[in-house]
This record gives C-alpha cells, structure tokens and sequence, in this order.
C-alpha cells in the first residue's frame, strides 16, 4: 500500500504517528513494547527517523519499520537522509529497506555537518529535491518529504520554502509532512499559500507536545519555530513543575490537533517521542470528536 492512496481512501483526515530508533544503543527491540501499544492505536502509518545513512541508526530504521509492517501489521514510512553519502550508500538503504517490504519513504536532506558542507557532484546530493528525483525514478517507491510552515531555518523565509516545495513536488514528492508547528493559525496559511502555489500533494500537519522547557529551547534553535502566547504561558506557569507542564503541553497539543482535524485538514502526524500515552491521549480525542 503507498501512503499517498491513503489520503484519497479516507473522508477523514489520515492519522500517523513517528517513533526514532534508540539513541544509546544499536538494540532496535527496546522500542518494541512502546511500538505495540502504538500499532495497536492504529494510526494509518508510523513513520520511522534515521541518522545519516549507514549509520547504526539506518539499520535501526530498516529493523523498526520492518517490525512495524511484518508484526505489527500497521504501514512504516522510512526516513532517508542524503547529506553526506553518495549516491551507492543511499541506494543500498533502499535496496535494504525493499527487502523487507518497505516502499514507503520519506526523502530528506538532513542535519548539515559541523561545517556547513553539502556534497555536490554525481557521486552526492545537494538538495532533497534531487534525492526525491531518484528515488521516484525507480517507479517502486512512494517518496514523501518535508515542508515547514514558518519556512526552513536555512531558507529567508516562507516564500522561499514554498519555491523549494514546489520543486521537491515536481521531483516526485507525492505527500508531504510539515515540521512541527505550534500555531495552528500558521498551519492554515501555510495550506492556503501550498495550494496557491499549485502544490496538490496531500499535506499532514506535524504536532509536537512540549514536555519541558529544554525541549522547548532545542526546538527553537535547531527548528526556527515560534512560540504561541500559550505557550509561553504554560511554560511560566509549571516552570517548578515538570509534571504538570507535561501534562499541559500534551494538553495543548491535543486541541491543536482537534482544531485542525476540524478544519479539515489531509492529515496530521503526531510526534509521539516514543511515549504511547501522547498517541493514545491524540486518538481518543479524536475518537471523541468523530474524526475517527
């Protein structure tokens, strides 16, 4: 099944969760209890991040999407970065990926090195764009991609994003993922600037619970998002009480996601962290709702 037929399968807005393999261990099975719980919320798809490619976190990502999909019985979406390797590394991720019976992929440049070098040349990739482009070449691949509503933290600004959107769409980009946002007011009218601009691939609205203040600091610098007044709130409020500020930001997020669900949005991707009370608090809210 490619991820792209589900939005055109279902009259509600499709459902997806993303895990990332363990950080301090080349063990992919310890996230195998959380998965189980996940799978069994039944989200359309779970995607799966990576590292960069041939790392021990790729084959973290082969072995989890793999469980996703043969045990779990639930469709796996695999994070494929491209910065740093050629083209030979990237491909053999994929053949790998395809052994296992997952086609489903979503293309991205990743995390530029300390230096700020991007490879150029045959042997490597520059931009997401031109990973996109080989990868829906193949004709066996589903490709997806990123999109950022407050424009990417190397881009001048939403305009410029957009004009890259554009482009990875016309490479073979057949759904899209935003970064997370926290302002749903700039969700809506990044949705209305993609359609204006002419992109017509489904377009999934990523949401990201604040669990504490250091997150909240890492997403800022690393991800150029913007900080609601509710937020801000909420983070003064419980600022001597972690428990609590957890509490609310999923919260928080939980309306986020019923409000765009209501607005009717292609679909919206939650960012579990690979804790299962985000996802089930999510899906019962939607359950309540009707939108699932």
């Amino acid at each position: 099944m490619q991820i792209d037929r589900l939005y055109t399968t279902r009259d509600k807005p499709v459902v997806s969760f993303e895990v990332f393999p363990p950080k301090k261990s080349g063990d992919a099975s310890q996230i195998y209890p959380a998965l189980e719980i996940l799978t069994g919320l039944q989200p359309e798809f779970i995607s799966v991040t990576c590292g960069a490619g041939g790392s021990e976190r790729t084959a973290g990502t082969r072995e989890i999407a793999s469980a996703i999909q043969k045990t779990e019985g639930v469709l796996a979406l695999a994070h494929l970065t491209c910065v740093g390797n050629d083209k030979a590394q990237v491909f053999a991720a994929v053949d790998g990926l395809r052994r296992e019976g997952v086609t489903n992929v979503l293309a991205l440049r990743g995390d530029l090195p300390a230096g700020g070098g991007v490879p150029e040349g045959e042997a490597g990739y520059r931009y997401a764009k031109d990973l996109i482009a080989d990868l829906s070449s193949t004709k066996e691949l589903c490709v997806g991609a990123a999109c950022y509503p407050e424009g990417h933290i190397d881009c001048d600004g939403v305009e410029e994003s957009l004009r890259h959107l554009k482009l990875k769409q016309e490479a073979g980009a057949s759904f899209f993922i935003t970064q997370l946002c926290f302002r749903n007011d700039l969700l809506f009218r990044f949705l209305e600037q993609a359609r204006a601009m002419g992109i017509t691939a489904p377009i999934s609205c990523g949401i990201m619970p604040i669990l504490s203040r250091s997150q909240v600091q890492r997403m800022i610098f690393m991800c150029g998002v913007s900080l609601p007044s509710g937020i801000v709130r909420l983070l003064h409020k419980y600022e001597n009480s972690p428990e609590d500020l957890r509490k609310a930001g999923i919260e928080y997020a939980a309306r986020q996601v019923e409000e765009l669900a209501g607005g009717g949005v292609d679909g919206v991707h939650i960012y579990t962290m690979n804790q299962p009370d985000i996802a089930r608090i999510h899906m019962h809210s939607l359950q309540a709702n009707g939108y699932r």
